[in-house]
């Protein structure tokens, strides 16, 4: 008798990718695989009912998940009711860094196991990052605007206007996850002198890499600092006024972690006085960037709409995380990445 399984994606994960990974990760065992797509990211996601950042409605979800006993999605919402008109829904996989379009709380009193894919576009994330400092650094924003207007503007050659180089400069990275640690690894690559501030991570991890030090150091000791935290009370608003005052006058500055982490408007201050000669930034305070903001104006500034994530090999990596998520469902072993992992005994 075959399994049921539901592939919802969109048009970044679509849905044979779930198919695919999925059935390879099934062996053997027989899947009744269906496909929905929905419309994210031409269709903004946002909260749907009790969860956010889902993509789709609750009435979608609760037709197509009629028999089906394991989804895997990206943004397709599971709320209360959804769990209420679905029971043969076990084991729901969410394709994206944490379940925040899954009401992890109802799913557990409703039996259902719920998965994540923690490190799915870390490599991407990195990489993008890297792109931003570089551009950053070297003043490629402002160039590539004024070329695109069809002025030449030979003065980006004089001292005060030239950029900095990562080789021999001291660059402070704000967090050692996944993506910070890889960041640290290329930058050590290339010569850079890598400062890290991070209460969590292991002195191990930076054995011949990285510098741990307090904030308060790290500013006041980099010429570039790139912010990797997560988004808790404490962090929230954590580089401001006086952080970035801290930091040497002509500093970079780069964010591809969370708007919520960064006061945006300090950040412009610091552009129109010099303070900051450059920035990178791929996540903002509202998005999509209201068209006043100053951001769109500030000198040095490179810009990206919150993608640092996205690569065609983040969608393959993310589909793979959770179709082995099903595959381990399926055998009857422990559950690796689940939010509630009291639900099946063997998680």
């Amino acid at each position: 008798m075959s399994i049921t399984v539901l592939a919802a994606g969109n048009h970044f994960i679509r849905p044979e990718l779930f198919t695919r990974a999925v059935r390879a990760a099934a062996g053997d065992t027989p899947l009744d695989v269906r496909e929905i797509q929905f419309d994210w990211p031409h269709t903004p996601f946002g909260p749907v009912a009790e969860v956010i950042e889902a993509s789709g409605s609750e009435d979608e979800m609760i037709e197509a998940l009629q028999g089906v006993e394991i989804c895997l999605t990206e943004h397709g919402p599971l709320t209360e009711r959804i769990l209420a008109h679905c029971p043969d829904l076990k084991l729901f996989c969410t394709s994206r860094g944490g379940p925040v379009n899954a009401n992890v709380e109802a799913a557990t009193r409703h039996g259902v196991a719920v998965c994540y894919a923690p490190g799915r576009n870390a490599t991407a994330t990195a990489e993008h990052t890297l792109t931003l400092m570089l551009a950053a650094a070297r003043g490629v924003g402002d160039t590539h605007t004024d070329l695109r207007r069809g002025v030449w503007r030979g003065d980006y050659y004089d001292y005060d206007n030239c950029g900095i180089e990562i080789e021999g400069a001291t660059v402070g990275l704000i967090g050692f996850g996944a993506i910070g640690s890889r960041v640290a690894k290329v930058l050590a690559a290339m010569g850079a002198h890598v400062l890290v501030h991070d209460p969590y991570v292991r002195h191990e991890a930076l054995a011949g890499l990285a510098e741990q030090v307090p904030l308060d150091e790290l500013l006041t000791r980099s010429r570039i600092v790139s912010l990797h935290a997560r988004v808790t009370e404490e962090t929230t608003g954590m580089i401001g006024r006086q952080q970035i005052a801290a930091m040497p006058r002509g500093a970079v500055l780069v964010n591809c972690a969370r708007g919520a982490l960064l006061d945006y408007d300090a950040v412009c201050d610091a552009l129109d006085s010099g303070q900051l000669s450059g920035a990178g930034f791929d996540v903002f305070p509202e998005e999509p960037l209201p068209a006043g903001s100053r951001l769109l104006t500030a000198p040095g500034v490179v810009l990206t709409p919150h993608i640092a994530g996205g690569s065609q090999e983040v969608a393959h990596k993310a589909a793979r995380i959770v179709a082995a998520e099903a595959g381990r469902h399926l055998r009857g072993e422990p559950l690796v990445n689940c939010a509630n992992p009291g639900v099946f005994p063997a998680s």
